[in-house]
């Protein structure tokens, strides 16, 4: 795997917690992304998913306290891969996107390339 396996690919971050999105920012910045955000509340990633064209989406699965899950259909909808980024692991993703891919936080830049790149064979 290169790295131009994500090169130019337009990258959706929604996330609440700055450490992380900014530490997100500069891991796909380093696989060559354009980032898409930080979307740091449910309304502005829902207005990023229809005003911007969107190759992929990194979901808090929980944003300023409100579950992701309508950003997530507005997603399925448009046939956009996503995954979820969660410090809970995959028991607390809904049923219906339980096959969607789950990056257990902390991570490492290799598990976010990996799981990317699973979200990238896989659409709604």
């Amino acid at each position: 795997m290169s790295d131009g396996d994500l090169n130019g690919l337009r990258i959706l971050v929604v996330e609440d917690e700055a450490a992380i999105s900014l530490l997100l920012e500069d891991m796909l910045l380093d696989f060559g992304c354009e980032v898409i955000g930080p979307a740091a509340r449910l309304a502005a990633a829902l207005e990023a998913v229809s005003r911007e064209q969107v190759d992929l989406a990194i979901l808090d699965v929980n944003v300023a306290g409100e579950p992701i899950y309508p950003v997530a259909e507005a997603l399925a909808q448009r046939s956009i891969p996503f995954v979820f980024s969660t410090g809970y692991g995959s028991a607390g993703i809904r049923d219906t996107f339980r096959d969607r891919p789950v990056l257990q936080k902390p991570f490492a830049q290799h598990d976010l390339k990996q799981k990317l790149l699973m979200a990238r064979g896989k659409t709604a």
